[in-house]
């Protein structure tokens, strides 16, 4: 029965590591638990786990996707946009917690930071907790539900699982085209759609 906590740790891994929108990492775990009936506890736990060293890993390349497809001036703009993070660790934290409690796919969070090459150490902590919290509550209300697995898998696709894709483009949309520095600095919103290479 081991191996399916392995494949809890590697659609976990798997979920958090791409550098586009995914469903979030808890739907898999949800998954996998529903399917084998696995003990929630070890679930989170090992799910969590698999999670923190997709996201871990997307951070260091993603300074390298960014060097490849994006112009210098966009990077310039995210890593600006990052040092006012590491100006104010709290609140930085504070942000990264609260997005990380929200059941969304952090990979704009975790692209923005790896553009900014921001230390682990701003954005993990942090994650931990809200995605601890956070899948916690999902796959306990998921262990409920899975005694109405029709109804689980008739709504996959409904308003809110589209609403997470959809805000998560959304704020990839704004990590890349808004002009930060410009907005931070003469809070005047531009949009830039000239970033790539």
């Amino acid at each position: 029965m081991w191996w399916q906590y392995v494949l809890v740790f590697l659609g976990a891994l798997l979920f958090d590591i791409v550098p586009f929108p995914f469903p979030p990492a808890f739907t898999i775990m949800m998954f996998i638990q529903i399917i084998f009936g696995l003990n929630v506890w070890a679930v989170i736990i090992i799910g969590v786990a698999g999670s923190v060293l997709g996201r871990y890993i997307l951070l260091l390349y993603a300074p390298l996707l960014a060097n490849k497809y994006l112009k210098e001036s966009k990077n310039n703009d995210i890593q600006f946009f990052g040092a006012k993070m590491r100006d104010n660790k709290w609140k930085g934290q504070a942000i990264v917690l609260a997005y990380s409690l929200l059941p969304l796919p952090t990979t704009p969070l975790f692209l923005w930071a790896g553009i900014s090459k921001l230390k682990p150490i701003y954005i993990i902590p942090a994650f931990i907790i809200g995605k601890f919290t956070s899948d916690t509550i999902a796959l306990h209300l998921g262990k409920y539900a899975s005694e109405n697995i029709e109804s689980l898998i008739e709504n996959i696709f409904s308003w809110q699982s589209i609403a997470s894709l959809v805000l998560s483009i959304v704020f990839l949309f704004c990590l890349f085209f808004i002009d930060w520095r410009n907005l931070i600095q003469t809070k005047k919103l531009v949009i830039n759609y000239k970033i790539w290479k």
